[in-house]
């Protein structure tokens, strides 16, 4: 099983120094698999900027003030962005510098973003005022075909997919309902149909989008960067109760990216761990979500998974020795986190030297390792806390799917 040190993997994303960025620096996020439009991304990919509403914001801030646990299976909180009319790609950049600055996030995280944005080069722009639309609530509900959101701010989280060569990436949308109590009856009917025709009535969760790295041996079939794009009609449509774990597998499990079946496993396994964190945390919460996700990343690159699974084994073991009060032996030191890579392709530190030197490159590079994967728990459109409500059990059941799952697929 992997170490807690690559379980929270988010706090290691790569980061390398770029140049000032211009009027296209923040564009398009291509890797959502699920979701609503108009998602963007800063040029280097390590900032998710998604327009959002205020109840979103306000429960993400509300998870970073008072629910600490909750908030680490969040993606990291920013801050928000203004959005209006005239709000152009450059515009939203310059106002990144002054929400980084301020933002209640780990000195750490913040240098190595800031570190990114090249504040001394840079003039930041005037906040725009904002007139907000008053919407009736005696509208008629009818459908986003569009998928954006019609709202005048947007959140800025860390990506979950930075730091991946090449990511693979699944949403799995959590729950038996999926509407609130304020959706409109139509929406309330729409989407207990779709409960009723997937797997969200027996599993309370569905595949909401899914991207697998050399999924096909058909090139026609793969996106411009290698991917096999599984839509959300995928997930309604062609998996059900009776394949469901077959489905899993073909995001886990990959020959053609390199992926066999032992490191499939520890990929698993290393999710249906976090799921379980995951639950201990809900289990303890009084929240309600409706329609929230769970977004699981791993690299999909067979050959980039293994070396991340080696760096991180070396680091485990430089981090016991750092804690350790003596020399102690090697063995004694090393930290195995269970995954399957044998000796002669992992180079061990075997003396106190050799130690010394690692710390050093660790020390100056650490920013700079490769990723494993990650779990985050996404999508907070329709969330609240619930003080005496009790545990969300609508979600909670998802959860427990999914670490069934992925511990039977580890097995």
């Amino acid at each position: 099983m992997l170490s807690p040190s690559t379980r929270d993997s988010s706090k290691n994303a790569g980061s390398r120094e770029r140049g000032i960025p211009n009027r296209d620096d923040l564009k398009t996020y291509n890797y959502a698999v699920a979701g609503h439009a108009g998602t963007m991304c800063d040029a280097d990919g390590e900032l998710f900027i998604k327009p959002c509403t205020q109840s979103e914001v306000d429960f993400y801030e509300s998870a970073h003030m008072h629910h600490p646990d909750f908030a680490e299976l969040m993606p990291l909180y920013i801050g928000t962005l203004s959005l209006n009319n005239s709000t152009d790609q450059a515009a939203i950049h310059a106002q990144i510098p002054n929400l980084v600055e301020h933002a209640d996030i780990p000195f750490a995280v913040k240098e190595e973003i800031q570190s990114h944005l090249h504040l001394d080069e840079r003039t930041p722009i005037v906040e725009a005022s904002i007139g907000k639309e008053v919407v009736s609530d005696n509208v008629k509900w009818i459908p986003n075909k569009t998928r954006k959101i019609a709202t005048d701010r947007a959140v800025v989280l860390e990506n979950a997919s930075f730091g991946f060569k090449k990511p693979n990436i699944m949403d799995a949308k959590l729950g038996i309902r999926l509407w609130a109590d304020d959706a409109p009856l139509e929406k309330k009917e729409r989407f207990d149909k779709i409960t009723e025709e997937t797997t969200h009535k027996n599993f309370g969760f569905r595949v909401a989008g899914m991207r697998v790295y050399k999924g096909s041996t058909g090139e026609s079939e793969l996106d411009e960067e290698g991917f096999l794009i599984y839509d959300k009609d995928w997930g309604r449509l062609s998996v059900n109760d009776e394949n469901m774990v077959d489905a899993f597998k073909k995001f886990i499990f990959n020959e053609a990216a390199g992926i066999d079946e032992d490191l499939g496993k520890v990929i698993a396994g290393a999710f249906a761990q976090d799921l379980q964190r995951v639950q201990e945390v809900l289990e303890n919460e009084e929240s309600r979500m409706y329609s929230a996700s769970l977004l699981f990343v791993f690299e999909g690159d067979g050959d980039a998974l293994r070396e991340a699974i080696a760096e991180e084994k070396v680091l485990a073991a430089v981090s016991e020795h750092r804690r350790s009060s003596s020399r102690a032996p090697v063995a004694n030191l090393r930290v195995d986190s269970g995954i399957g890579i044998n000796d002669e392709e992992l180079h061990k530190p075997t003396t106190a030297e050799d130690f010394n030197e690692l710390e050093d490159d660790f020390g100056e590079d650490e920013a700079d390792l490769r990723r494993i994967y990650t779990v985050k728990l996404i999508d907070f459109a329709h969330a609240a806390w619930e003080p005496g409500q009790g545990p969300d059990e609508n979600v909670l059941l998802g959860v427990r799917s999914l670490s069934n799952i992925f511990e039977e697929i580890s097995e």
